[in-house]
């Protein structure tokens, strides 16, 4: 963080004007101009930065905080501050009405030659705000986001706004930035001797693997001095190239140089060349078809084609088509997703029974074997069949697929209903049945069927409707008839495919839960034998391992005090706290004591959306499992009072209660 004669000096050697230096001594001397929160969806929380001194508070963990992880590793970044005081926005709306907002930009960011403001959002959002404001959020040819009234402002100071999308985060730099964290915030020295033999071991080999390394140093060193080396740029690792978890496409080089220069040769080595796999079993694609290297000699290369002919061509000339460009690698037909694989799975047994013996008889037919005697096929079908399978051969490389039978797409199975009939189905499903007013089918249809009848065309059965309803999207369905925390259990399961840092950390004491829960169970004074009551149970769960951290039993209800006592526990077992801690919006969690500990300790504080259990699953599984597989077989459990009226003076778990603290 610039001192106040550091600042001054960067405002002259900039030539800022007097306005644009007030502008920025009022961002750096004011605080946040309000308290972020994640909403339904986001993990909102604070980032406390070495380089600002203070906590930096961000809205997304997967945008704002990714920026806020380049922004503290870059060394071009003097300052940053989060929540800058509003600006104003002048421009036009869709419809063209003249607009006035005062903005909260997510940062103002101080480089060494410039300054200015930028707003972190999702490039879905993003997609969907310029359909609704495209003078406000517009693309450039360059694919970038822009913000013109933004820019406007900024201009008059000489600063600059920018969109930043998240399409722009390199992942991979940021699973290394996060899993280096505690290398650059406790630094701990390496003995001399450690790191001479570890930056000779990199010396005499630049570009090696980082496994390779450890196998080297094993006998002398650590890993962890290894990766202490990597954070304090003692050795080099290009961070964007692979996640330092994978030692085997990790390599490892005595300076950035010497990687630069690596990287180029390397380039110039393999311009323009295409790789294929040259193993065994490898599928190629040459001249549009698909063949497989049966075996890889010292002078030939077998290739097994589709139609089972085996070819061998000389490994020069195999070289050469590879790096003309004519062979190149190719997917298994077979693999998830693909057309073939789409058909194969949704064939019954009867369907690939029937595409068995019809393979049979064509094959016999192509390779001019006698027919089946048994049951001789007719000319005519057995033509069909071949111009099928010969069809199947081009369009999807495997005749195979032309002979499965497509019996359960025979006959007519559109809609019988007039489209006016249809039309009123779907109106009185939609704005009818799923209201919050939860009318049962039988009085929606009944509504249905005089509205039909008014406008004289057919009326939907109420099997038709039932049907209707039953096909509707279950989240949607229950969202508008009972609200979102009713669908929330609805929502489909999110299969994660983009490349973003793993959910549970890539080692122990990266990421760990805490929350509360009320045990299932009545306990007894050891001196008195009075009933105490039923205690709460705090837990911290270490995401990766799925270890319990740290455990605190008390009757108090949760409060700051529970949460300094979880942390008092950790340290006490392990001698640290994790480096990121996901906790609920529980108003003990927000005190200032809990905020304060986490910031003096350089803890990473997310705050998961409210009502939104999955985001805690780990620790509420836990939960869960401690209840059901041990606290529900003790004596004195409270499982009966959630039916209460069944509750009397023989069967209640007070009077049972045997177990004392």
């Amino acid at each position: 963080m610039l001192s106040n004669e550091e600042f001054l000096l960067w405002c002259k050697r900039l030539s800022l004007s007097p306005a644009a230096q007030e502008a920025i001594a009022r961002i750096r001397s004011a605080g946040p101009a309000r308290r972020v929160g994640g909403g339904r969806e986001n993990v909102s929380g604070r980032y406390p930065s070495r380089k600002m001194g203070v906590t930096i508070q961000f809205e997304s963990h997967r945008v704002e905080l990714a920026f806020v992880y380049e922004m503290e590793h870059d060394p071009d970044v003097l300052e940053y501050y989060d929540q800058a005081p509003a600006i104003p926005l002048e421009y036009e709306s869709g419809n063209g009405r003249r607009l006035a907002v005062m903005h909260t930009p997510d940062y103002f960011v101080i480089h060494g030659s410039c300054a200015g403001w930028q707003e972190c959002k999702h490039e879905q959002e993003l997609g969907k705000l310029a359909e609704k404001s495209p003078n406000r959020y517009c693309r450039e040819p360059d694919g970038r986001w822009r913000c013109p009234p933004g820019a406007s402002h900024a201009e008059q100071f000489g600063f600059y706004y920018r969109l930043r999308s998240s399409a722009e985060i390199d992942w991979t730099l940021q699973r290394n930035l996060q899993y280096l964290e505690d290398y650059w915030r406790f630094e701990a020295d390496v003995a001399p001797a450690i790191r001479e033999r570890i930056q000779a071991e990199v010396a005499a080999a630049p570009g090696l693997l980082l496994s390779n390394l450890f196998r080297k140093i094993e006998d002398t060193a650590s890993r962890d001095d290894v990766h202490r080396l990597i954070a304090r740029g003692d050795v080099f690792v290009d961070f964007r190239s692979a996640g330092l978890m994978e030692t085997d496409k990790v390599r490892v080089f005595p300076n950035r140089e010497t990687a630069v220069a690596y990287e180029r040769v390397q380039d110039a080595r393999c311009g323009g060349a295409r790789f294929v796999r040259f193993t065994a079993g490898a599928p190629i694609m040459w001249d549009g078809r698909v063949s497989t290297i049966v075996n890889s000699g010292e002078k030939t290369v077998a290739l097994l084609g589709e139609d089972r002919v085996l070819t061998e061509i000389p490994v020069e000339t195999f070289e050469m088509l590879v790096k003309e460009g004519r062979i190149a690698g190719a997917e298994p037909r077979l693999a998830p997703g693909s057309v073939c694989s789409e058909l194969l799975s949704t064939a019954s047994e009867e369907d690939l029974k029937v595409a068995n013996h019809r393979f049979e008889v064509v094959r016999r037919r192509l390779s001019g074997e006698p027919p089946l005697e048994p049951a001789p096929v007719p000319e005519r079908t057995l033509r069909l069949w071949v111009s099928n399978y010969k069809q199947a051969q081009e369009q999807h490389g495997s005749g195979y697929l032309g002979l499965i039978p497509k019996s359960s797409q025979r006959g007519n199975r559109g809609s019988k209903l007039p489209d006016e009939s249809r039309a009123l189905l779907k109106q009185f499903v939609e704005e009818d049945y799923e209201t919050l007013k939860q009318k049962s089918r039988f009085a929606t249809w009944a509504m249905l069927h005089h509205a039909c009848e008014e406008k004289g065309t057919v009326t939907p059965s109420y099997v038709t409707f039932c049907r209707a309803v039953r096909q509707r999207p279950a989240f949607e369905k229950v969202l508008k008839r009972q609200g979102r925390r009713a669908a929330y259990t609805h929502e489909p399961f999110y299969w994660q495919l983009d490349p973003t840092t793993p959910r549970h950390g890539d080692r122990p004491f990266e990421i760990g839960h805490i929350d509360h829960t009320e045990l299932d169970v009545e306990l007894v004074c050891s001196g008195t034998g009075r009933v105490l009551g039923r205690p709460w149970m705090t837990l911290l769960i270490d995401a990766f391992s799925r270890r319990c951290l740290a455990l605190d039993l008390s009757f108090d209800a949760p409060s700051h005090r529970s949460c300094m006592m979880i942390l008092r526990a950790c340290v006490q077992r392990h001698g640290r706290l994790p480096q990121i801690l996901v906790i609920d919006g529980g108003p003990e969690f927000q005190s200032t004591y809990f905020e304060a500990l986490l910031a003096r300790y350089e803890c990473i504080k997310k705050t998961r959306p409210p009502a939104k259990g999955r985001f805690g699953s780990l620790v509420e599984r836990a939960f869960g499992t401690t209840n059901t597989q041990f606290i529900h077989n003790l004596q004195g459990n409270t499982q009966i009072t959630r039916n209460v009226r069944q509750v009397t003076k023989g069967v209640n778990p007070r009077e049972h209660a045997t177990h004392s603290v």
